[in-house]
């Protein structure tokens, strides 16, 4: 048994670190989305394509983020904090991480990630 456990914790420490190195977040997209524009009181955190951050459209350095977010959520959303997460699809995940480490740091207690339409015409809102 000992033998088997020893074989299986070798396993695991080799093919970790090379799932994590080659691993791309892709945004989810989905045909049957609600079309529903961003709020004006919604904290969104957008990651483009070189791994700039920005909050609610505006550019913003990586060291003063989580202090902003904290901010945010220390005066307008000290009940729900929700954060809106938008990232490039080409994005490394080890990117994505970190802004989740950062928003998580800050006191952000739900993240729900913004995703793009497959088809233009697709995303409608439903019909009751």
């Amino acid at each position: 048994m000992i033998d088997i456990m020893l074989v299986l914790l070798i396993i695991f420490m080799i093919v970790t670190p090379l799932i994590a190195n080659g691993f791309k977040a892709t945004m989810p997209s989905g045909l049957h989305l609600d079309k529903r524009p961003e709020g004006d009181n919604e904290v969104v955190l957008g990651v483009d394509a070189a791994g700039s951050f920005f909050l609610n459209g505006n550019a913003i350095p990586e060291a003063s983020l989580e202090d902003q977010l904290r901010s945010i959520y220390a005066t307008t959303h000290t009940e729900d904090k929700i954060m809106y997460f938008r990232a490039d699809k080409d994005l490394p995940y080890s990117r994505i991480q970190d802004a989740v480490e950062i928003a998580r740091k800050a006191g952000v207690r739900v993240m729900a990630a913004i995703t793009d339409c497959k088809t233009r015409g697709s995303c409608a809102s439903p019909t009751p």
